[in-house]
């Protein structure tokens, strides 16, 4: 079969994006399947990083991290506020006798984070945890949406481009 200088054009345009739509269409199909497995991981490692690595010299980027996850989420603790009960910082001297870091609170002030009162502390069923969940199920809702869409716009002239003879007749 010989092609010429426009049909090698198209075959080159096509498989590009045939190339590209796998792509897509696996990239899908992990994130789908690999959701349980990073919610696992999120527990396991957020669970570790708030009470081993929170406050602590050299982890100036995970304590800001956290204190940002705790305030923008308005959760407090991985699971809730009693998992700050074993962290290293508030076992600590550093601490001044807070009982959770001041992001946990609803209005942060300086050393707000001493009284633990409900009306003080964000007490949020599942903790930070099942926030940081919700929100990358509803976004990774929203990429597979726009994925499909994607998807669509690159099959619709794939197959007016096969339909067009058709057509023309």
């Amino acid at each position: 079969m010989v092609v010429g200088g426009m049909g090698i054009c198209a075959l080159l345009y096509f498989s590009m994006l045939l190339v590209i739509f796998l792509i897509e269409l696996v990239a899908g199909v992990l994130a789908y399947v690999y959701y349980q497995k990073l919610s696992d991981e999120l527990k396991q490692h957020l669970t570790q990083t708030l009470t081993e690595n929170y406050a602590l010299p050299g982890k100036k980027h995970i304590t800001h991290s956290v204190d940002h996850l705790q305030q923008d989420f308005k959760c407090c603790g991985s699971n809730s506020s009693a998992d700050w009960e074993n962290s290293i910082y508030i076992l600590s001297a550093e601490s001044s006798g807070r009982v959770v870091p001041d992001s946990c609170c609803k209005t942060v002030t300086p050393e707000c984070g001493k009284r633990n009162h409900p009306s003080n502390i964000y007490k949020v069923e599942g903790g930070c945890i099942t926030r940081l969940e919700q929100f990358l199920a509803d976004h990774l809702l929203i990429m597979g949406a726009v994925g499909i869409g994607i998807a669509c716009l690159q099959v619709r002239p794939r197959t007016l481009c096969c339909l067009e003879p058709q057509l023309i007749q």
